[in-house]
């Protein structure tokens, strides 16, 4: 999908550029220790795009405090209260996410708008259920993908009217077909980027799967310039499955991949341990390329798995062998010798 690009702070996103990872803070935005201290965590996880709560005057008025600490676009997260949107645009947001269906007074969101445009910030504009205006509600008798879609473009035209574009839109619903199908929608009638989630989605493994799904399926189509895996879980899990779905669709360079088998009775080496310290090995050592690393329980995967990847270890009978780009490298190494001797592999090549 061929999209026009979008500036959020000092990233870009749309066409030919990569897919940014957002989240959001759980944190109490006016806690400005707290709110920095996880940012900078999801920073370093590899958060690209951060978002936060905006629920009261004293949040806007700490978004300066925070954005002085950080180095990510700072996203100021904001419902009902469009004083509270003017105040975040004052105090340096990058970005507003607001679902202006929720917003009655016109005369306001003209002066969002001008005050974003004034200071070169970037509007999102959502809609969901709670946001749906109550036409298209009684035109399509629910908050259906053609109800989402419709409402995202009557906002559009509002703000090309209003000479605004910076724009990136966001239709959301915690069930992957509609979502999927309202985010088709609007790909084919607005060349807009696309902020994709599956909202609502639960905890850790369901909510993952739920997101994999539905924005897996976008971007493999070329839909979406940004995403969040909204999770009932610690926002650093969100980063984690983000960079997972991008990396499954080759979309993101910056670490490496890891391939495992599951075991099974072939298997005589712990390959649940092994896999899991060569994970924590890979942190360690901070490698931000793209490898492909395949930890294998025995012989049978890793004739294939080993020669395919850039890095291999194939587990035996308490010992095992590892590869480099499908060569063996060192063969019969004991099992308690195997994290030892491939950590030298990485750091010799």
């Amino acid at each position: 999908m061929k999209t026009r690009i979008i500036n959020i702070g000092q990233i870009k996103i749309g066409r030919g550029h990569p897919v940014a990872i957002q989240s959001m803070c759980d944190t109490k935005t006016e806690d400005i220790e707290s709110t920095v201290a996880q940012i900078q965590d999801l920073q370093e996880e590899g958060c690209d795009i951060i978002r936060v709560a905006i629920p009261t005057k004293e949040a806007a008025l700490a978004l300066p405090a925070i954005k002085s600490q950080i180095k990510i676009p700072l996203v100021a997260d904001i419902h009902f209260r469009p004083d509270f949107a003017l105040l975040a645009l004052e105090n340096g947001a990058d970005k507003i996410r607001i679902n202006p269906g929720n917003i009655d007074d016109h005369d306001l969101l003209r002066q969002i708008i001008d005050s974003a445009r004034n200071s070169d910030a970037a509007i999102r504009i959502g809609v969901n259920a709670g946001s749906l205006e109550q036409d298209l509600w009684e035109k399509h008798g629910a908050p259906t993908p053609e109800a989402l879609a419709e409402s995202a473009l009557r906002w559009v035209e509002f703000f090309e009217k209003n000479n605004f574009h910076n724009l990136v839109l966001s239709v959301k619903s915690s069930q992957v077909p509609e979502m999927i199908r309202a985010n088709e929608l609007l790909a084919e009638q607005t060349d807009y980027p696309l902020h994709l989630g599956v909202t609502e989605a639960g905890p850790l493994l369901p909510g993952s799967i739920k997101n994999a799904i539905g924005i897996g399926s976008l971007l493999r189509r070329g839909i979406g310039g940004t995403i969040r895996v909204s999770l009932t879980a610690d926002p650093l899990q969100e980063i984690v499955a983000a960079k997972e779905i991008l990396k499954s669709l080759k979309f993101y360079d910056k670490e490496p991949d890891i391939v495992s088998c599951p075991g099974c009775g072939r298997t005589e080496i712990n390959i649940q341990k092994l896999t899991a310290d060569v994970q924590a090995l890979i942190k360690r050592l901070n490698l931000q390329k793209p490898y492909r690393i395949a930890v294998m329980g025995c012989i049978v995967n890793a004739l294939g798995e080993a020669r395919e990847a850039d890095f291999a270890i194939a587990g035996g009978l308490k010992q095992g062998n590892i590869y480099y780009r499908g060569e063996l490298y060192k063969g019969n190494i004991p099992e308690s010798e195997l994290l030892e001797e491939f950590e030298k592999l990485i750091i010799e090549k």
